[in-house]
Protein backbone atom coordinates (compact mmCIF):
# COMPACT_ATOMS: atom_id res chain seq x y z
CA UNK A 1 0.00 0.00 0.00
CA UNK A 2 1.34 3.44 -0.87
CA UNK A 3 2.05 5.69 2.14
CA UNK A 4 -0.09 8.78 2.59
CA UNK A 5 1.78 11.92 1.55
CA UNK A 6 1.62 15.36 3.07
CA UNK A 7 0.54 17.97 0.49
CA UNK A 8 3.26 20.43 1.54
CA UNK A 9 5.99 17.79 1.68
CA UNK A 10 5.28 15.08 -0.91
CA UNK A 11 8.56 13.27 -0.22
CA UNK A 12 7.52 12.61 3.39
CA UNK A 13 4.83 10.27 4.62
CA UNK A 14 2.05 11.95 6.61
CA UNK A 15 2.85 10.36 9.98
CA UNK A 16 6.46 11.57 9.82
CA UNK A 17 5.33 15.12 9.19
CA UNK A 18 2.69 14.96 11.91
CA UNK A 19 5.24 13.77 14.44
CA UNK A 20 7.52 16.69 13.64
CA UNK A 21 5.01 19.55 13.47
CA UNK A 22 3.93 21.35 16.62
CA UNK A 23 0.20 21.85 17.02
CA UNK A 24 0.82 25.06 18.86
CA UNK A 25 3.72 26.29 16.70
CA UNK A 26 5.44 27.45 19.91
CA UNK A 27 3.39 30.65 19.92
CA UNK A 28 5.47 33.08 21.96
CA UNK A 29 2.42 35.15 22.92
CA UNK A 30 1.47 32.48 25.45
CA UNK A 31 2.94 32.65 28.93
CA UNK A 32 5.21 29.92 30.36
CA UNK A 33 2.55 28.03 32.34
CA UNK A 34 0.39 27.74 29.21
CA UNK A 35 3.28 26.77 26.96
CA UNK A 36 4.36 24.06 29.38
CA UNK A 37 1.01 22.39 28.78
CA UNK A 38 0.80 22.81 25.02
CA UNK A 39 4.16 23.48 23.35
CA UNK A 40 5.71 20.58 21.53
CA UNK A 41 2.55 18.48 21.38
CA UNK A 42 2.81 16.08 18.44
CA UNK A 43 -0.51 14.31 17.97
CA UNK A 44 -0.96 11.24 15.82
CA UNK A 45 -4.07 10.78 13.65
CA UNK A 46 -5.72 9.16 16.68
CA UNK A 47 -6.00 12.63 18.26
CA UNK A 48 -4.84 11.64 21.75
CA UNK A 49 -5.05 14.29 24.50
CA UNK A 50 -1.87 13.27 26.30
CA UNK A 51 1.35 12.85 24.34
CA UNK A 52 1.79 9.39 22.90
CA UNK A 53 4.56 7.23 24.33
CA UNK A 54 6.63 5.62 21.58
CA UNK A 55 8.36 2.73 23.33
CA UNK A 56 10.22 1.51 20.29
CA UNK A 57 13.89 0.95 19.60
CA UNK A 58 13.62 1.26 15.82
CA UNK A 59 11.40 2.43 12.97
CA UNK A 60 10.17 0.82 9.75
CA UNK A 61 10.73 2.20 6.24
CA UNK A 62 8.28 1.92 3.35
CA UNK A 63 11.02 0.66 1.06
CA UNK A 64 14.79 0.39 0.71
CA UNK A 65 14.94 3.69 -1.16
CA UNK A 66 13.36 5.52 1.78
CA UNK A 67 15.84 3.91 4.17
CA UNK A 68 18.75 5.05 2.02
CA UNK A 69 17.33 8.57 1.68
CA UNK A 70 16.85 8.73 5.45
CA UNK A 71 20.50 7.95 6.08
CA UNK A 72 21.68 10.44 3.44
CA UNK A 73 19.44 13.11 4.96
CA UNK A 74 17.31 13.59 1.86
CA UNK A 75 14.23 12.35 3.74
CA UNK A 76 13.24 13.20 7.30
CA UNK A 77 12.28 9.97 9.01
CA UNK A 78 13.01 8.49 12.41
CA UNK A 79 15.80 5.90 12.21
CA UNK A 80 16.53 4.56 15.67
CA UNK A 81 15.62 5.78 19.15
CA UNK A 82 19.27 6.40 19.96
CA UNK A 83 19.17 9.00 17.18
CA UNK A 84 15.68 10.35 17.75
CA UNK A 85 12.26 9.37 19.03
CA UNK A 86 8.90 11.19 18.78
CA UNK A 87 8.34 11.24 22.56
CA UNK A 88 11.87 12.45 23.25
CA UNK A 89 11.52 15.04 20.48
CA UNK A 90 8.37 16.38 22.14
CA UNK A 91 10.28 16.87 25.40
CA UNK A 92 13.19 18.53 23.59
CA UNK A 93 10.83 20.90 21.80
CA UNK A 94 9.02 21.88 24.99
CA UNK A 95 12.26 22.43 26.90
CA UNK A 96 13.69 24.57 24.11
CA UNK A 97 10.49 26.62 24.06
CA UNK A 98 10.66 27.16 27.82
CA UNK A 99 14.36 28.04 27.81
CA UNK A 100 14.19 30.28 24.76
CA UNK A 101 16.83 28.11 23.03
CA UNK A 102 17.06 27.28 19.35
CA UNK A 103 17.54 23.57 19.98
CA UNK A 104 17.76 20.92 22.67
CA UNK A 105 19.09 17.39 23.03
CA UNK A 106 17.83 15.24 25.88
CA UNK A 107 20.30 12.88 27.54
CA UNK A 108 20.10 9.85 29.80
CA UNK A 109 21.06 11.77 32.96
CA UNK A 110 22.00 15.25 34.12
CA UNK A 111 25.66 14.27 34.28
CA UNK A 112 25.26 12.89 30.77
CA UNK A 113 24.25 16.41 29.76
CA UNK A 114 27.27 18.04 31.42
CA UNK A 115 29.79 15.49 30.16
CA UNK A 116 28.42 15.52 26.61
CA UNK A 117 28.40 19.31 26.43
CA UNK A 118 32.08 19.43 27.39
CA UNK A 119 33.47 16.32 25.70
CA UNK A 120 31.76 17.06 22.39
CA UNK A 121 33.34 20.50 22.28
CA UNK A 122 36.93 20.09 23.49
CA UNK A 123 39.97 18.19 22.24
CA UNK A 124 43.50 17.48 23.41
CA UNK A 125 45.45 20.70 23.84
CA UNK A 126 42.38 22.81 24.70
CA UNK A 127 41.77 24.61 28.00
CA UNK A 128 38.67 24.53 30.20
CA UNK A 129 38.13 27.03 33.01
CA UNK A 130 35.54 26.27 35.65
CA UNK A 131 34.12 27.80 38.77
CA UNK A 132 35.41 26.05 41.87
CA UNK A 133 31.86 25.76 43.24
CA UNK A 134 30.56 22.77 41.30
CA UNK A 135 28.55 19.64 42.05
CA UNK A 136 30.92 16.84 43.04
CA UNK A 137 30.61 14.86 39.78
CA UNK A 138 31.06 18.01 37.68
CA UNK A 139 34.16 18.86 39.72
CA UNK A 140 35.49 15.33 39.03
CA UNK A 141 35.03 15.72 35.28
CA UNK A 142 37.03 18.95 35.24
CA UNK A 143 39.67 17.88 37.76
CA UNK A 144 40.16 14.26 36.68
CA UNK A 145 38.52 13.21 33.42
CA UNK A 146 39.37 16.07 31.06
CA UNK A 147 43.10 16.06 31.93
CA UNK A 148 43.25 12.34 31.02
CA UNK A 149 42.41 13.35 27.46
CA UNK A 150 44.99 16.11 27.27
CA UNK A 151 42.70 18.99 28.19
CA UNK A 152 44.20 21.59 30.51
CA UNK A 153 41.81 22.68 33.27
CA UNK A 154 41.79 25.47 35.79
CA UNK A 155 39.46 26.29 38.67
CA UNK A 156 38.75 29.84 39.82
CA UNK A 157 36.80 31.43 42.64
CA UNK A 158 33.51 32.12 40.91
CA UNK A 159 32.97 35.46 42.66
CA UNK A 160 36.39 36.87 41.72
CA UNK A 161 36.09 38.53 38.32
CA UNK A 162 39.81 39.38 38.40
CA UNK A 163 40.55 35.66 38.76
CA UNK A 164 38.26 34.93 35.81
CA UNK A 165 40.03 37.63 33.78
CA UNK A 166 43.44 36.16 34.59
CA UNK A 167 42.37 32.61 33.77
CA UNK A 168 40.74 33.76 30.56
CA UNK A 169 43.68 35.87 29.40
CA UNK A 170 44.74 32.82 27.36
CA UNK A 171 42.73 31.08 24.64
CA UNK A 172 40.08 28.85 26.24
CA UNK A 173 37.71 26.33 24.68
CA UNK A 174 35.01 26.17 27.33
CA UNK A 175 33.88 27.61 30.65
CA UNK A 176 31.68 25.71 33.10
CA UNK A 177 29.81 27.25 36.01
CA UNK A 178 26.77 26.81 38.25
CA UNK A 179 24.63 29.61 39.59
CA UNK A 180 23.21 29.16 42.15
CA UNK A 181 25.90 26.65 43.00
CA UNK A 182 25.55 23.26 44.59
CA UNK A 183 25.41 23.09 47.60
CA UNK A 184 25.97 26.55 49.12
CA UNK A 185 23.89 28.59 46.62
CA UNK A 186 26.65 30.96 45.53
CA UNK A 187 25.45 33.38 42.84
CA UNK A 188 27.87 34.07 39.98
CA UNK A 189 27.73 36.99 37.56
CA UNK A 190 26.84 35.09 34.39
CA UNK A 191 26.92 38.13 32.12
CA UNK A 192 30.32 39.37 33.27
CA UNK A 193 31.87 35.90 33.13
CA UNK A 194 30.38 35.27 29.69
CA UNK A 195 31.83 38.51 28.36
CA UNK A 196 35.30 37.55 29.60
CA UNK A 197 34.95 34.01 28.30
CA UNK A 198 33.91 35.10 24.82
CA UNK A 199 36.97 37.33 24.58
CA UNK A 200 39.02 34.16 25.14
CA UNK A 201 37.02 32.28 22.50
CA UNK A 202 35.28 30.05 25.03
CA UNK A 203 31.90 28.37 24.93
CA UNK A 204 30.05 29.19 28.17
CA UNK A 205 28.17 26.26 29.72
CA UNK A 206 25.86 27.04 32.67
CA UNK A 207 24.30 24.42 34.92
CA UNK A 208 20.96 26.07 35.74
CA UNK A 209 19.42 23.32 37.90
CA UNK A 210 19.10 25.28 41.16
CA UNK A 211 17.45 28.25 39.43
CA UNK A 212 15.21 26.14 37.15
CA UNK A 213 14.32 27.49 33.68
CA UNK A 214 11.56 29.51 35.34
CA UNK A 215 13.79 31.74 37.49
CA UNK A 216 16.88 32.34 35.37
CA UNK A 217 17.64 32.54 31.65
CA UNK A 218 21.40 32.05 31.17
CA UNK A 219 21.18 32.39 27.39
CA UNK A 220 19.76 35.89 27.83
CA UNK A 221 22.67 36.68 30.16
CA UNK A 222 25.30 35.75 27.57
CA UNK A 223 25.79 32.01 28.09
CA UNK A 224 26.02 29.74 25.05
CA UNK A 225 24.80 26.45 26.50
CA UNK A 226 22.48 25.54 29.37
CA UNK A 227 22.43 22.11 30.98
CA UNK A 228 19.86 20.50 33.28
CA UNK A 229 19.43 17.41 35.31
CA UNK A 230 15.78 16.80 34.39
CA UNK A 231 15.79 14.29 37.24
CA UNK A 232 15.34 17.25 39.57
CA UNK A 233 12.53 19.82 39.27
CA UNK A 234 11.48 18.84 35.75
CA UNK A 235 10.44 15.34 36.79
CA UNK A 236 10.01 16.63 40.31
CA UNK A 237 8.68 13.45 41.87
CA UNK A 238 11.73 11.21 42.14
CA UNK A 239 10.73 8.80 39.38
CA UNK A 240 13.19 8.85 36.48
CA UNK A 241 16.63 10.06 35.39
CA UNK A 242 17.28 12.42 32.50
CA UNK A 243 19.16 15.48 31.33
CA UNK A 244 19.08 18.18 28.69
CA UNK A 245 21.51 20.40 26.78
CA UNK A 246 20.18 23.57 25.15
CA UNK A 247 21.79 26.18 22.91
CA UNK A 248 22.24 27.43 19.36
CA UNK A 249 20.96 25.15 16.62
CA UNK A 250 24.25 25.07 14.73
CA UNK A 251 26.26 23.99 17.80
CA UNK A 252 23.65 21.45 18.85
CA UNK A 253 23.40 19.82 15.41
CA UNK A 254 27.03 20.08 14.30
CA UNK A 255 28.92 19.52 17.56
CA UNK A 256 26.72 17.93 20.21
CA UNK A 257 24.39 15.73 18.18
CA UNK A 258 27.08 13.62 16.48
CA UNK A 259 28.63 12.99 19.89
CA UNK A 260 25.44 11.94 21.68
CA UNK A 261 24.20 9.83 18.78
CA UNK A 262 27.42 7.90 18.41
CA UNK A 263 28.27 7.51 22.10
CA UNK A 264 24.75 6.39 23.04
CA UNK A 265 23.83 9.07 25.57
CA UNK A 266 20.13 8.78 24.74
CA UNK A 267 17.06 9.37 26.89
CA UNK A 268 14.49 6.60 27.27
CA UNK A 269 11.13 7.46 25.65
CA UNK A 270 9.40 6.36 28.85
CA UNK A 271 11.50 8.78 30.91
CA UNK A 272 10.80 11.53 28.37
CA UNK A 273 7.06 10.95 28.69
CA UNK A 274 7.25 11.12 32.49
CA UNK A 275 9.15 14.40 32.23
CA UNK A 276 6.59 15.83 29.83
CA UNK A 277 4.00 15.19 32.52
CA UNK A 278 6.30 16.83 35.07
CA UNK A 279 6.64 19.96 32.95
CA UNK A 280 2.88 20.45 33.02
CA UNK A 281 2.96 21.18 36.76
CA UNK A 282 6.45 22.71 36.97
CA UNK A 283 5.33 26.33 37.59
CA UNK A 284 2.88 25.31 40.33
CA UNK A 285 5.38 23.07 42.09
CA UNK A 286 8.34 25.42 41.88
CA UNK A 287 6.32 28.42 43.06
CA UNK A 288 4.96 26.57 46.09
CA UNK A 289 8.35 25.03 46.91
CA UNK A 290 10.00 28.45 46.69
CA UNK A 291 7.45 29.94 49.08
CA UNK A 292 8.18 27.11 51.50
CA UNK A 293 11.94 27.57 51.05
CA UNK A 294 11.75 31.28 51.87
CA UNK A 295 9.78 30.52 55.04
CA UNK A 296 12.20 27.74 55.98
CA UNK A 297 15.20 30.04 55.50
CA UNK A 298 13.70 32.65 57.81
CA UNK A 299 12.78 30.00 60.39
CA UNK A 300 16.30 28.57 60.41
CA UNK A 301 17.94 31.99 60.55
CA UNK A 302 16.14 32.69 63.83
CA UNK A 303 16.84 29.27 65.34
CA UNK A 304 19.31 28.53 68.11
CA UNK A 305 22.00 26.14 66.92
CA UNK A 306 22.00 27.38 63.32
CA UNK A 307 25.15 29.38 62.68
CA UNK A 308 24.60 30.44 59.05
CA UNK A 309 21.84 30.37 56.43
CA UNK A 310 22.37 30.77 52.68
CA UNK A 311 19.32 31.64 50.63
CA UNK A 312 19.38 34.00 47.60
CA UNK A 313 16.03 35.51 48.57
CA UNK A 314 17.32 36.81 51.91
CA UNK A 315 19.04 40.18 52.14
CA UNK A 316 21.88 38.63 54.15
CA UNK A 317 22.95 36.41 51.27
CA UNK A 318 26.44 37.52 50.14
CA UNK A 319 25.28 37.99 46.53
CA UNK A 320 21.73 39.11 47.22
CA UNK A 321 21.82 42.11 44.86
CA UNK A 322 23.29 40.05 42.04
CA UNK A 323 20.61 37.43 42.56
CA UNK A 324 17.93 40.10 42.29
CA UNK A 325 19.41 41.32 38.99
CA UNK A 326 19.74 38.02 37.17
CA UNK A 327 17.04 35.85 38.74
CA UNK A 328 13.29 36.41 38.83
CA UNK A 329 12.98 34.56 42.15
CA UNK A 330 15.19 32.71 44.59
CA UNK A 331 15.29 28.90 44.75
CA UNK A 332 13.65 25.84 46.20
CA UNK A 333 16.89 25.05 48.05
CA UNK A 334 18.33 26.37 51.28
CA UNK A 335 21.84 25.76 52.64
CA UNK A 336 22.57 26.18 56.32
CA UNK A 337 25.20 25.35 58.90
CA UNK A 338 24.60 23.98 62.37
CA UNK A 339 26.83 24.03 65.42
CA UNK A 340 28.80 20.93 66.31
CA UNK A 341 30.24 20.03 62.93
CA UNK A 342 29.52 16.58 61.52
CA UNK A 343 28.18 15.25 64.83
CA UNK A 344 25.80 18.17 65.15
CA UNK A 345 24.62 17.82 61.56
CA UNK A 346 24.05 14.08 61.97
CA UNK A 347 22.16 14.57 65.23
CA UNK A 348 19.91 17.11 63.53
CA UNK A 349 19.27 14.96 60.47
CA UNK A 350 18.72 11.71 62.37
CA UNK A 351 16.00 13.32 64.49
CA UNK A 352 13.92 14.32 61.46
CA UNK A 353 10.77 12.31 60.87
CA UNK A 354 9.12 14.02 57.88
CA UNK A 355 12.09 15.38 55.94
CA UNK A 356 13.97 12.54 54.23
CA UNK A 357 17.73 12.11 54.11
CA UNK A 358 18.54 11.89 50.40
CA UNK A 359 21.08 13.36 48.00
CA UNK A 360 18.40 14.08 45.38
CA UNK A 361 16.84 17.53 45.06
CA UNK A 362 13.98 19.34 43.35
CA UNK A 363 11.54 16.70 44.52
CA UNK A 364 7.98 17.29 45.72
CA UNK A 365 9.14 15.74 49.01
CA UNK A 366 11.55 17.63 51.26
CA UNK A 367 15.06 16.23 51.52
CA UNK A 368 18.28 17.05 53.35
CA UNK A 369 21.80 15.89 52.69
CA UNK A 370 25.19 16.38 54.30
CA UNK A 371 27.44 17.47 51.40
CA UNK A 372 30.74 16.81 53.18
CA UNK A 373 29.96 13.09 53.46
CA UNK A 374 27.86 12.63 50.30
CA UNK A 375 27.75 14.82 47.18
CA UNK A 376 31.07 16.60 47.84
CA UNK A 377 32.92 13.94 49.82
CA UNK A 378 35.43 13.08 47.08
CA UNK A 379 36.65 16.61 46.42
CA UNK A 380 38.48 16.48 49.75
CA UNK A 381 38.51 18.62 52.90
CA UNK A 382 40.78 21.34 51.55
CA UNK A 383 38.59 22.00 48.53
CA UNK A 384 35.45 21.87 50.66
CA UNK A 385 36.96 24.46 52.99
CA UNK A 386 37.67 26.73 50.02
CA UNK A 387 34.04 26.39 49.00
CA UNK A 388 32.68 27.10 52.48
CA UNK A 389 31.30 23.57 52.85
CA UNK A 390 31.90 22.94 56.53
CA UNK A 391 31.26 19.69 58.37
CA UNK A 392 28.16 21.35 59.81
CA UNK A 393 26.74 22.35 56.42
CA UNK A 394 23.40 20.87 55.31
CA UNK A 395 21.64 21.26 51.97
CA UNK A 396 17.85 21.34 52.20
CA UNK A 397 15.70 20.74 49.11
CA UNK A 398 12.33 22.09 50.22
CA UNK A 399 9.23 20.27 49.04
CA UNK A 400 5.48 20.74 48.94
CA UNK A 401 4.57 19.72 52.48
CA UNK A 402 2.57 22.05 54.70
CA UNK A 403 5.00 24.67 55.98
CA UNK A 404 3.84 24.19 59.56
CA UNK A 405 4.76 20.51 59.38
CA UNK A 406 8.16 21.34 57.94
CA UNK A 407 8.86 23.82 60.70
CA UNK A 408 7.79 21.30 63.33
CA UNK A 409 10.18 18.73 61.89
CA UNK A 410 13.03 21.23 61.73
CA UNK A 411 12.38 22.12 65.36
CA UNK A 412 12.54 18.41 66.20
CA UNK A 413 15.99 18.25 64.59
CA UNK A 414 17.13 21.44 66.28
CA UNK A 415 16.03 20.15 69.66
CA UNK A 416 18.13 17.02 69.15
CA UNK A 417 21.06 19.18 68.11
CA UNK A 418 20.84 21.35 71.24
CA UNK A 419 20.43 18.38 73.57
CA UNK A 420 23.71 16.74 72.54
Amino acid sequence: MEPVRHPDAPNLDLLTVLFRELTMSNDSTYRPATRLLHAGVERTPFGETSEAMFLTSGFVYDNAEQAEATFTGDVVHYQYSRFGNPTVAALESRLADLEGAEACIATSTGMGAVSSALLSHVKAGDRVVASRALFGSCHWIVANLLPRYGVETEFVDGHDLDAWAAALSRPTAAVLLESPSNPMLDILDIRAISDLAHQAGALVVVDNVFATPLYQKPLELGADVVVYSCTKHIDGQGRVLGGAVLGRRDWITETLQPFTRNTGNALSPFNAWVMLKGLETLPLRVRAMTENAAAVADHLAAAEGVTRVFYPGRADHPQYELARRQMSDASTLVAFEVAGGKEGAFAFMNALRLIAISNNLGDARSMVTHPATTTHMKIGPEERARLGISDGAIRFSVGLEDIADLKDDLDRGLAALRSR
